[in-house]
């Protein structure tokens, strides 16, 4: 029993006093920080007289590997307390590429033993006694560092910082060995960053299972191991390691992240190992009461809201659950099962909420409408489009639906498309049509709308019943009166009066101002049209007039003077007579001059030569000049004209005629601007001996 327990004490005696001694120096990981309390000189004492130390008093060894070519420096900084002066750290390099099993340490490439207080080691730039020059290293050159602490009275650590142009080899600034960054377990202090992260605990003290956070800290980063301890140099060592153990709020936890190259027990990066620190702080929570908002839209009454929302705890991490009633949330039943959508008139919410860590705790969310959009009815009144009357040009902008400010409008032309928010009216300023109902829907600042109606009317043209087209004598003027109830008047004449005078033939128009709109109206004065002669039909010395057009009753004169109603002027003498026709509108007559030929009735076609034919080649000026002769049964028997110089001697087809009444007509156009058809008829008595 006593050799068991011997044993078991060597065994924790190399284990504690292991890193003061070359054989089992502590690998350094790259150009990391370390800091240490070297309070023992270790199982073996090496013999260092004959470098500048002299025996190891308390002391660590240290390993470290150039990982590229150029010069290392460090500082050792020892560490202070307030009313001590005098602290002595010293030390000793030692390589390149010893065996700590056969070297004997009287040879070291770089010692200081300066004997004064304060920082030492090397360096390019610092002097003094306490300061060596930089060391020249080659990539993969392995040295050892002794570090010592002369003052045995003085057991304070000290810490180390590196400087210089060359690395020194690492796992973990690998990326083929370290891919992904390690994480330092818990969240930075709320205050102070720069103090170790907190894990927040429930109830502290308890028992904690530090093994839970190792995954997190390796992130997924292989062949790397992690230790926990409570003490620094345990940590640096790997000594004490912690499981599960009673953890509160002031004790701070160290943990140790160690490389091992499976496949390679001499890969000078195994050993490697890097440090870090956290603690515990009680995790109870306390949530705070919160108030959100949602939009009443279109006085729906209800609105939807999102509880998550809520700022009711600051950890986002945290689990919250819903309830409408307190007794629910401390039963855990009805919970509240759509959170992000809960449509709700205003109300209060509890809310219950928990920690990763386990904490809960209950607070209340109060519900609350954002503002109302207060909405009118509105209507619109835009002037007719000229061409297309029963539509109008609206801006809808201009309807007047709400008084409060900072609003958006958008307009539809459905109550459905206005709540979907679909096919709004673009543009809104120009927007043609007939009168209807339009929807805009008001949004304000908060997102929240209503809906209300704009009735769009439009004005239609208003005309004047009293202004009408006017028939007058071409040389004749009037009057064109618009009548009354109307605001404005403008005349295509310049005129601005309700009626304007002295108005000849010719097309006009009005502008009627009725409210805002005008209508332009027109209006002519036609010249009146003129009758015409169609016709004159001559007998003996009776005339016949044939009026046509204009506007009838005619009148007719031969003077232009006296007037009167028949159409037949008889004893007219022969040669040029006038006639002159006008129609009821009294306008200047129209004339014609018309010949009453010389009467012949009776021939002897006896070869006398007296009264041997008939003969109007005194016609001959006359246009269209036609002689035709008939017999008693209206039989066409001869006809004259220019060929036969508008005479007959009694004679058809170049033989007499027997003795009788024959009957002729003499046509032609007389010549006037109208070529008036003219008729005469007449009779002839032929004598012709057998």
């Amino acid at each position: 029993m006593r050799k068991l327990l011997l044993f078991f004490i060597l065994i924790i005696s190399q284990l504690y006093y292991s890193q003061s001694d070359c054989i089992t120096a502590i690998p350094i990981c790259g150009n990391s920080d370390i800091s240490y309390n070297s309070d023992t000189n270790g199982n073996v004492i090496e013999q260092t007289s004959g470098s500048c130390l002299g025996m190891e008093n308390h002391s660590v060894w240290y390993v470290f590997t150039a990982a590229t070519t150029g010069t290392i420096e460090f500082t050792i900084n020892p560490d202070t307390v307030p009313g001590t002066t005098h602290y002595d750290y010293d030390f000793a390099v030692y390589g390149p590429n010893i065996n700590c099993a056969t070297w004997d340490f009287g040879d070291a490439i770089r010692c200081n033993y300066s004997g004064t207080s304060g920082a030492t080691g090397l360096s390019s730039t610092q002097t003094g006694s306490q300061w060596s020059p930089a060391l020249p290293v080659i990539a993969g050159e392995v040295y050892y560092l002794l570090i010592d602490n002369f003052i045995p009275a003085n057991l304070l650590g000290f810490s180390l910082t590196w400087g210089g142009t060359s690395t020194l080899t690492s796992a973990f600034n690998n990326p083929a060995l370290a891919p992904n960054p390690f994480i330092t377990p818990g969240v930075p202090n709320a205050t102070n960053p720069a103090l170790p992260n907190e894990i927040l605990k429930c109830n502290l003290p308890t028992q904690f299972d530090f093994t839970t956070l190792t995954t997190d800290i390796l992130n997924g980063n292989p062949n790397f191991t992690v230790t926990y301890h409570n003490v620094n140099n345990d940590a640096i060592t790997g000594a004490n390691p912690l499981t599960t153990t009673t953890v509160d709020g002031t004790t701070l936890y160290y943990y140790r992240i160690k490389y091992i190259d499976p496949a390679n027990p001499s890969n000078p990066a195994n050993g490697c190992f890097q440090t870090g620190k956290f603690k515990f702080r009680q995790g109870n929570i306390v949530p705070k009461n919160a108030t959100i908002k949602a939009c009443n839209n279109n006085g729906a009454g209800t609105g939807t809201f999102n509880l998550n929302t809520a700022d009711v705890f600051d950890d986002a991490t945290a689990i919250k659950k819903y309830y409408l009633t307190l007794a629910d949330l401390n039963a855990g039943i009805n919970q509240i099962t759509n959170p992000t959508a809960y449509v709700s008139a205003p109300k209060t919410i509890y809310v219950k909420v928990s920690s990763l860590e386990g904490c809960t705790a209950y607070s209340t969310i109060t519900l609350e409408f954002f503002p109302v959009v207060v909405v009118t009815p509105a209507s619109l009144e835009s002037c007719f489009i000229e061409g297309a009357i029963t539509t109008a040009s609206f801006d809808l902008t201009q309807a007047t639906v709400t008084a409060q400010s900072g609003n958006t409008k958008r307009f539809f032309t459905t109550m459905a498309n206005a709540l979907a928010g679909t096919n709004e009216i673009i543009p809104a300023n120009n927007y043609i049509t007939t009168s209807t109902d339009v929807y805009v829907r008001v949004t304000n600042n908060d997102g929240c709308y209503a809906i209300t109606k704009i009735t769009l009317k439009v004005i239609p043209p208003v005309k004047s019943t009293v202004l009408k087209d006017k028939t007058i004598c071409f040389e004749d003027k009037t009057t064109l009166d618009a009548g009354s109830g109307f605001s404005e008047y403008e005349w295509s004449t310049g005129a601005t009066t309700q009626v304007i005078s002295n108005v000849g033939v010719g097309a006009y128009w009005v502008k009627l101002k009725t409210g805002k709109c005008f209508t332009l109206q027109q209006v002519h004065v036609y010249a009146s049209q003129q009758p015409v002669i169609a016709s004159i039909d001559i007998t003996n010395n009776t005339i016949t007039v044939n009026a046509s057009g204009g506007s009838a009753p005619y009148q007719y004169s031969l003077d232009g003077s006296n007037w009167q109603d028949s159409n037949v002027f008889t004893g007219l003498p022969r040669g040029e007579n006038k006639i002159f026709v006008k129609d009821s509108f009294d306008c200047n007559p129209i004339q014609i001059q018309v010949t009453v030929p010389n009467l012949v009735n009776a021939i002897t076609p006896n070869g006398d030569n007296v009264n041997d034919e008939v003969d109007y080649s005194a016609l001959a000026y006359k246009k269209n000049l036609l002689f035709v002769v008939y017999n008693r049964y209206g039989n066409k028997i001869y006809e004259a004209d220019k060929i036969r110089n508008f005479k007959w001697n009694g004679t058809s087809g170049g033989k007499k005629i027997p003795t009788g009444t024959y009957w002729y007509t003499i046509t032609w156009n007389e010549n006037d601007k109208n070529s008036t058809p003219t008729k005469y008829d007449g009779w002839v008595l032929v004598k012709n001996r057998e």
